[in-house]
């Protein structure tokens, strides 16, 4: 999960808070199963901001946009569970990235469409799945992914369920870069250039802090 990227001298916009955007026949995926290496190897969706660990603020963003959520995770599956949505380890083995995680939420969903969101992106919109489903369908893609300025945001994207046969074959013959898979898909990318702080995410000690002082 890469930070943000922006060309110099742009402005930063600070996300609008705006009423959740339910939108039907969704399944939501938080991701949640990497290994945390930036942060110095701690699970980052459990890491707290403002009295919380991060999932929670990424649950209660997510939850009123779509019908269901389940959180990927690959450690501490129990204190996920606790939250009250099913939990979906990796079945590829050795923490092999957020494909890996689609693939999970995929393979456990029953709602036609998947979207995915990372457990480190508290601030995401509100917006953010009926905007990717707006595009989805306008373009006829099989994947809508956030942009933001010239830089995309890959983990935040939706998917149709379909594609998981043409996933699982990928991640079969070896591949693993999200970008890679995403290539040969028909793909759309939305663009969020006023919510581009929403995709925020959070990888060090200092950006908690920053974080916890917006």
């Amino acid at each position: 999960m890469s930070p943000l990227g922006r060309p110099k001298g742009e402005h930063r916009s600070a996300p609008r808070e705006r009423a959740p955007v339910p939108v039907p026949g969704v399944t939501g995926v938080i991701l949640a199963g990497g290994m945390g290496r930036r942060m110095g190897g701690v699970d980052k969706g459990l890491v707290a901001l403002d009295g919380k660990p991060m999932v929670e603020h990424v649950l209660a963003r997510l939850a009123p946009q779509v019908d269901a959520v389940l959180i990927n995770a690959n450690q501490n599956l129990e204190r996920y569970a606790r939250l009250g949505v099913p939990v979906v380890p990796d079945a590829i083995p050795g923490f092999a990235g957020p494909l890996a995680g689609l693939h999970a939420g995929l393979a456990a969903a029953t709602t036609e469409f998947v979207a995915t969101v990372p457990c480190d992106s508290p601030f995401l919109p509100h917006d953010l799945v009926a905007r990717l489903m707006a595009d989805l369908v306008a373009h006829r893609a099989e994947l809508a992914v956030a942009r933001t300025f010239d830089q995309p945001h890959p983990v935040f994207a939706l998917v149709r369920r379909r594609v998981f046969a043409h996933l699982a074959s990928f991640l079969d013959g070896g591949g693993r870069k999200i970008d890679a898979w995403y290539a040969t898909l028909a793909t759309v990318e939305t663009a969020f250039d006023d919510e581009a702080d929403a995709f925020r995410n959070i990888n060090t000690g200092a950006e908690l802090a920053a974080a916890a002082r917006r």
